[in-house]
């Protein structure tokens, strides 16, 4: 497992655990293929420090503040100067408690 400061450098094959706070509001936005989707901001947070978690779609729900959560094979992306974690196509993300 690597930690969320280590998360920052790194693009994708991201292993990492954390306790999810500050989860924020869901917005629905529009997606390059055409759709919508739900997206919703929290924040993963272990001994290093913390991480923008972007999270989409049906695992809005799954997560709550307070939720310890594993991401397996997750990648970052930078938007507007900031690095967010998200899951992705081909990560997984697990609801540890």
């Amino acid at each position: 497992m690597i930690t969320t400061e280590q998360a920052k450098n790194m693009r994708n094959n991201i292993d990492i655990e954390g306790i999810v706070e500050r989860k924020g509001e869901t917005r629905t936005v529009s997606k390059k293929a055409g759709g919508t989707i739900d997206v919703c901001d929290a924040f993963l947070v272990d001994d290093a420090g913390e991480i923008k978690l972007t999270l989409w779609g049906d695992d809005i729900p799954k997560i709550e503040n307070g939720s310890k959560v594993k991401i397996t094979n997750g990648y970052t992306n930078t938007f507007k100067g900031e690095v967010s974690l998200t899951k992705g196509k081909y990560g997984q993300l697990e609801v540890i408690s």
